[in-house]
């Protein structure tokens, strides 16, 4: 690095808790969604802690390397994959008689307290967590990257930060 760039994200022991933190955070976000039908948590929830990960991950090492990682698309791909599954499974229970109909409850029942045990509740709240988990990060990198300023003619605009400058 020369020595008239800036450094781009936190401190190196910022960055090191951060390499060893973002796995069990993204870890324990998965286990809330896929356990929120037997214990408090759910899709939401699992979601925010999931995106939190990211969020810690932009904060630590600076939005590019972060966009970097993650791409520009593939929030908004899985934003959208998250809404197109939760459409598809309240669909598949239309199909099935009834709107939201548990389907898989029906031709497959498991036994109580069991993971599988909620039937389309598990799939909604994986649907759930990743539309959330992908909105928040989303937001967050826009907010991260883009600045509203006002031009000489009094309409704001939007323009794109510098990174690691002053703005």
């Amino acid at each position: 690095m020369d020595k008239s760039e800036k450094p781009v994200g936190m401190t190196l022991i910022v960055q090191t808790v951060t390499r060893w933190l973002k796995g069990p955070i993204i870890l324990y976000g998965i286990y809330i969604v896929f356990t929120g039908h037997l214990s408090p948590g759910g899709g939401f929830a699992g979601g925010v802690i999931i995106a939190c990960a990211f969020v810690l991950i932009t904060l630590a090492f600076g939005a590019k390397f972060a966009l970097g990682r993650v791409g520009k698309l593939l929030a908004s791909e899985l934003d959208s994959l998250g809404a197109l599954m939760f459409v598809t499974i309240a669909l598949l229970g239309y199909v099935g008689g009834s709107f939201f109909r548990n389907f898989i409850q029906m031709a497959n029942p498991a036994p109580p307290f069991r993971i599988f045990s909620a039937g389309t509740i598990l799939l909604s709240n994986v649907a759930i967590g990743l539309k959330v988990g992908a909105s928040l990060f989303m937001i967050f990198i826009i907010l991260a990257v883009i600045r509203v300023v006002e031009d000489k003619d009094g309409k704001m605009k939007m323009i794109q930060k510098k990174q690691g400058g002053d703005n």
